[in-house]
């Protein structure tokens, strides 16, 4: 895999606290700059600049039209086949009858399946303004045509003829089943909507722990006497911090969003480990506009450092990487873990891989795929998400 190979070597620890840090960012300015806490431009005032009053934009209304996840189309045509073959064997006078009539039958279910999951993609945005009745209507009225379509189409080929019962019966029927696919996606948007608060909720206590907080203020505490300066950015840098993390909202976010926000806290950890942290970024340009659930690479990056550079005497190495394949955007973390910890941060990253794990698939259903575990002397994360 490009950009994981041995950990580089680690030089001695970081340098004597009673000397200035060597400071890579330019001083703040005092010319009142606007969007800092105390009228200082901060590594965050870019960031922050291009987002809207209070955090990012509010969410957009969750569709129950929203079919446009490989995961939706896969259980809607499941759906639809497995009630079209369930139907048949009632008037099948054999299996190879009803096999017959199975295949007869798929010809019409599939392209009315299908057209009907793309139009429900398509009109998910002007539909979710709608009340009830209307969406409702919309989606009979949807499962009609499409009904007829399938029906149509499939006699051009001449394997159905008309139906010699009811006329509308293809109509009928499409309305039938849209109706059961559009139920069980309300239930998914209803569903998405508690378990997407829950979720944040929980990742943000798993997140933003008292020992950050603590362990910041220490580093402030410690440059007041040799750089005040440094001292109040570093303050500075930490309330843009929370101030963007706790502004964060919508169920998606690109990519590049949230890398800015991981190496925003990373800066803040380098001050304190000084070169006992090392930090290297692999980024493709073309995966920032990858979407992704907000706050989802921050916990990452912190249990990285947590489980994997704080517990060891010399410190550690983090290398986060992104890439194009295929459609597919691949996030890697990797971060060194100390000689015998293995184990140990395997049950310490339990709780913020089970919460990514959870977000992505409310995001993305099967479209995104996760793995997490240990590699010899290594912690590896592995996210892929499509490229929209």
């Amino acid at each position: 895999m490009p950009g994981i190979v041995g950990a580089p070597s680690l030089p001695p620890p970081g340098p004597d606290p009673q000397q200035p840090l060597p400071s890579s960012r330019p001083p703040a300015a005092r010319a009142d700059a606007p969007g800092s806490a105390f009228g200082h431009s901060t590594i965050f005032d870019v960031a922050a600049a291009a987002r809207p009053p209070g955090g990012r934009e509010p969410p957009a209304p969750v569709s129950p039209f929203d079919a446009c996840h490989v995961g939706v189309v896969l259980r809607a045509v499941l759906l639809v086949h497995a009630v079209l073959a369930v139907a048949l064997a009632f008037t099948a006078a054999s299996g190879w009858g009803w096999l017959l009539d199975f295949m007869r039958g798929s010809a019409v279910a599939l392209p009315a399946t299908l057209l009907w999951l793309v139009l429900a993609c398509a009109l998910k945005r002007p539909l979710a303004t709608v009340g009830d009745a209307w969406q409702w209507a919309a989606a009979l009225g949807l499962g009609a045509l499409c009904g007829a379509f399938g029906w149509w189409q499939a006699g051009l080929t001449g394997l159905m003829e008309p139906p010699a019962g009811l006329p509308a019966a293809p109509w009928l029927g499409g309305a039938g089943l849209s109706a059961a696919l559009f139920y069980a996606l309300r239930l998914r948007a209803r569903s998405r909507l508690p378990a997407d608060t829950a979720a944040r909720l929980a990742e943000l206590q798993s997140r933003i722990r008292p020992h950050f907080l603590f362990n910041t203020l220490n580093t402030a505490i410690a440059l007041v006497r040799v750089d005040p300066a440094r001292a109040e950015a570093v303050l500075e840098d930490l309330a843009e911090l929370f101030r963007v993390a706790l502004g964060a909202g919508g169920d998606a976010v690109t990519l590049s969003e949230e890398v800015e926000l991981a190496r925003r806290y990373l800066a803040i950890e380098q001050l304190r480990f000084g070169s006992r942290l090392q930090v290297s970024w692999q980024l493709d340009p073309a995966a920032g506009a990858a979407r992704v659930p907000p706050l989802l690479l921050q916990p990452l990056v912190e249990n990285a450092v947590r489980h994997g550079v704080e517990p060891a005497e010399q410190g550690g190495w983090l290398r986060v990487s992104t890439r194009v394949r295929h459609g597919m955007v691949w996030l890697t973390i990797v971060n060194s873990l100390p000689p015998g910890e293995a184990a140990a941060s395997r049950a310490g990253h339990g709780i913020a891989l089970k919460n990514v794990r959870e977000r992505l698939g409310l995001l993305h259903d099967v479209s995104a795929q996760f793995a997490a575990g240990a590699h010899g002397s290594t912690w590896r994360v592995q996210i892929a998400v499509p490229l929209d």
